[in-house]
């Protein structure tokens, strides 16, 4: 058991940062006061998903309106990107743009202190500022494609030689034998043999 366990007490928590967090003192906590946030910020790591992000270093614009209420910070908006991935098919460069929606209540400190933690992950104001990264990178994650393409239509690429099926002639094809009948076919000319010999022999006896 840690000391802080012991004690009854919570460590404390370390002031965010990053482009994604924001200061609140100018908001107050009397219930009801708003201010309007417009800005953009760069991802500080990729944000999305393998297939489909927003880039490091990739602007994201934020339309949000901070809300004080009485549990602690309500935070809501959108926030827009531009938006680089592959293309599941043919494995092209896709680019993108997506706008998400964001609402998120930041709890004050003693008002956290009433909700258990093992029920409910909750965001926590943290000496007057606020971190919008995960929020963002949540709403990002749940709304992009799991399997984004170049194009609607995008064929693939040829399953024998990888080539980009879009950039060969629509007849583009391959002979080659399926090896699953590769084993069967060395058995049926055995048998042909087999029995041409075996014919052989009768006709010479």
């Amino acid at each position: 058991m840690t000391p802080a366990a012991m004690t009854g007490h919570r460590p404390r928590r370390q002031t965010p940062r990053g482009p994604f967090v924001l200061d609140i003192r100018e908001l107050g906590r009397r219930p009801g006061s708003m201010r309007p946030v417009r800005t953009q910020v760069p991802a500080a790591h990729d944000m999305g998903t393998p297939m489909l992000r927003v880039p490091a270093g990739g602007l994201v614009s934020l339309d949000l309106r901070l809300e004080s209420v009485h549990e602690g910070v309500l935070v809501s908006g959108t926030a827009s990107a531009d938006l680089v991935g592959e293309c599941a098919r043919c494995l092209d460069e896709v680019h993108d743009e997506v706008t998400v929606e964001v609402r998120e209540l930041f709890y004050y400190p003693d008002r956290a202190e009433e909700i258990d933690d093992e029920e409910e992950d909750v965001l926590v104001v943290v000496d007057d500022h606020v971190d919008l990264a995960p929020v963002v990178r949540d709403a990002l994650v749940l709304d992009l494609p799991l399997s984004p393409l170049c194009d609607p239509d995008c064929e693939g690429l040829c399953v024998d030689c990888g080539v980009r099926l879009a950039d060969v002639e629509p007849d583009h094809s391959h002979d080659s034998a399926d090896p699953r009948w590769a084993a069967l076919s060395a058995l049926t000319e055995a048998g042909t043999a087999g029995d041409a010999a075996a014919r052989e022999t009768k006709e010479k006896s």
